[in-house]
């Protein structure tokens, strides 16, 4: 007999979901946290990073190995409250499902995670090593908690790392590196109808732009991009693709580097010269075209624009590299064979293209580092979204057994 019931494993995830952690306030699901953990005899400390943000960290066991086990407790914003079936702050139970912000990414992973590790440690089923919980803030922006535990040395003990991201049937050990560009344009403000008096601040950056996407395009045709496979991957989306899509540009950008413009603005009014501009870009980055090489493009093109009169400026507030382990390793290997035991569904396992708090906590990790991201939750960033009852529960025993198992070999 477990320490929480059934209805009690989904009230804990109900309270957590009602937090409102948009891109802030996890400092409130920190303390709810570590008043849970300290119910059941388990220490956990508040790692403050900035404001109402705040990273939470507990352990029990003794020793090593370590398992790190980690998720991150903010949320997407909601969109338009009216789109939803039921309020997104509010866990709702329908039809096998249980609905809500964060229901799906990734407050189920997390407390999926928390109440197994309070169950192992109430069952004293832990014999040897450790088991490390870490929750993060603003995995959704800039990573700011993830980056914090790794200057501050919280992975040096660490041996493997499990992620409870929501993949449900996709088990990860990789995944790309994300970079967040952002390209200011300087003119000169002026009535339209003397434009000659000011400087246009678009005309520049849509250079800019255009020099970007024309240099992407010959980029990723030339690419041979093999490291991370995406074979099985795509294998398994196939069926989800349209019937028009080629299957060529569909393998380009799974397998190669992806760039794309996601934000433009420009000018105030239509009778005005605009005075400023920005572009935003975000890139997906493989190891074939790495973090450094994609600041290169931009420095180069940024150079060019400003050395013809333009006025340019960039922002990087965002660069996390890719994340390369092999997969080859006892972690992986146990975890499809628990998954096996505890889901009736067949289990992939593949690198993605998303991309996680592992940029942060495995820097300075090499290859062979035991890593995997695999949890529950449907709908990631959607109205709607959601995560089967079933599976939520299932992930917890799932969890349970495959903590206790790793460490006692």
């Amino acid at each position: 007999m477990g320490v929480f019931t059934n209805e009690e494993k989904v009230q804990i995830l109900k309270d957590v979901v009602g937090f409102k952690t948009v891109n802030d306030n996890e400092l409130e699901v920190c303390h709810y946290f570590k008043a849970l953990f300290q119910k059941h005899g388990i220490e956990a400390r508040i790692d403050m990073v900035e404001g109402q943000r705040a990273n939470l960290i507990a352990e029990i066991g003794e020793g090593s190995p370590v398992l790190g086990i980690s998720g991150h407790m903010d949320v997407v914003a909601e969109g338009n409250h009216s789109e939803w079936m039921y309020d997104p702050f509010t866990l709702t139970e329908a039809d096998g499902y249980l609905y809500g912000r964060g229901a799906g990414d990734m407050k189920s992973g997390l407390v999926a995670l928390a109440i197994a590790m309070i169950e192992i440690h109430e069952s004293g089923a832990l014999k040897r090593g450790r088991i490390k919980f870490m929750a993060t803030t603003g995995e959704e922006m800039e990573q700011l908690g993830s980056k914090q535990l790794y200057e501050n040395g919280e992975m040096d003990d660490v041996d493997a790392l499990v992620i409870a991201e929501p993949s449900e049937k996709m088990l990860v050990y990789a995944h790309k590196g994300s970079m967040d560009f952002r390209i200011t344009s300087k003119g000169r403000a002026a009535h339209s109808s003397m434009p000659v008096i000011g400087q246009n601040a678009i005309k520049p950056l849509m250079q800019f732009v255009q020099h970007i996407d024309d240099e992407f395009e010959k980029i990723s045709k030339a690419l041979n991009c093999e490291r991370l496979n995406f074979e099985t991957f795509l294998d398994y989306i196939k069926p989800m693709l349209s019937e028009n899509m080629y299957m060529d540009d569909v393998s380009r950008v799974l397998y190669g580097l992806v760039i794309t413009n996601t934000i433009f603005n420009g000018g105030t009014q239509v009778n005005s010269v605009p005075g400023q501009a920005t572009a935003e870009f975000n890139v997906r980055t493989v190891p074939e075209y790495d973090n450094e090489q994609v600041k290169a493009l931009f420095n180069h093109y940024l150079e060019l624009m400003n050395s013809q009169g333009a006025n340019l400026e960039q922002d990087v507030y965002l660069d996390l590299d890719p994340v390369i382990t092999t997969g080859d390793n006892a972690l992986v290997r146990l975890g499809v064979e628990t998954a096996k035991q505890h889901f009736e569904h067949d289990i992939i396992v593949s690198p993605t293209v998303g991309v996680t708090d592992a940029s942060n906590l495995l820097r300075g990790k090499d290859e062979h580092f035991s890593f995997m991201m695999f949890g529950p939750g449907e709908r990631a960033h959607q109205v709607d979204e959601r995560v089967k009852k079933a599976s939520y529960l299932n992930f917890i025993d799932y969890y349970i057994a495959l903590f206790t198992t790793y460490l006692s070999k």
